[in-house]
């Protein structure tokens, strides 16, 4: 089943600086683009499982992809918002949201569908 997840980048200069894995575009089409690939694809959960103390108890479910996962970003005046289509689960989603853009992302929404 597909989810539809609505997220706020409030200040996306503090999402570019918020840790190893951030965001690194400076446009909402380059921070969707590189959520998509985070979804799609598994080389961010490497990277971030590869520096784990124990990378072999890293639970693998949290490696989960989507190669059907579609992101659009908007820049809105000082913010960006980004539409996640994707079979992934929230706990995987937020995962991901939080390595890259650490504690600075809002969930506005979520609908399954």
């Amino acid at each position: 089943m597909s989810v539809r997840y609505l997220i706020r980048l409030p200040d996306p200069e503090r999402v570019r600086a918020s840790g190893e894995f951030a965001f690194r575009s400076q446009s909402a089409e380059g921070m969707a683009s590189e959520l998509q690939d985070a979804l799609r694809g598994d080389a961010l959960f490497q990277r971030w499982r590869a520096i784990q103390d124990d990378p072999d108890s890293v639970d693998p479910a949290l490696g989960v992809t989507d190669a059907a996962a579609v992101v659009e970003g908007r820049q809105h005046d000082l913010h960006i918002d980004l539409v996640a289509d994707t079979a992934i689960a929230g706990t995987v989603f937020k995962h991901r949201m939080r390595l890259l853009a650490g504690a600075t992302w809002e969930l506005r929404d979520v609908r399954t569908g």
